[in-house]
């Protein structure tokens, strides 16, 4: 087996330097490190103005699509729609989304209303098995 061959690192030109750049292009680049969920207008936007009602979610509660999205659907509705054709929990549809769970579940209330998606308890599962399973089982072990 050869040994590596070891280079000489040659030492490199310094950058041009950059033109200086206005404050609000400045700004815009800050917004767009952060994440289109960490701009507060944006959630308003997507909020809306509604009456304050609110369906009764968790962060468990499925969410499952009816129909496809309507022409009329802003983008995160249509989006909503798109990953919800197999059921996704809020939680995971705001983590996809970037979207905060009060700003989520505004918006999963407006299709809920609109009878575009529908919310589905989680599976429980329960606590002790029956009973009679129980002695099913035992029965079946003690004639082998």
């Amino acid at each position: 087996m050869t040994p590596p061959r070891r280079t000489r690192r040659r030492p490199q030109p310094p950058p041009a330097p950059q033109p200086p750049r206005s404050p609000s292009a400045q700004a815009a680049e800050a917004a767009e490190a952060k994440g289109p969920g960490d701009n507060p207008e944006r959630l308003y936007s997507v909020a809306g103005s509604g009456d304050g009602a609110r369906a009764e979610l968790d962060l468990v509660t499925l969410i499952v699509a009816r129909s496809a999205p309507p022409v009329s659907a802003t983008p995160e509705q249509a989006a909503v729609l798109r990953l919800c054709k197999a059921p996704l929990s809020v939680a995971e549809l705001s983590a996809y989304l970037r979207l905060p769970f009060s700003t989520m579940t505004v918006l999963l209330t407006e299709l809920i209303t609109a009878e575009l998606v529908q919310a589905r308890a989680p599976i429980v599962r329960q606590a002790l098995p029956d009973r009679s399973l129980l002695e099913a089982v035992m029965h079946g072990l003690q004639r082998l």
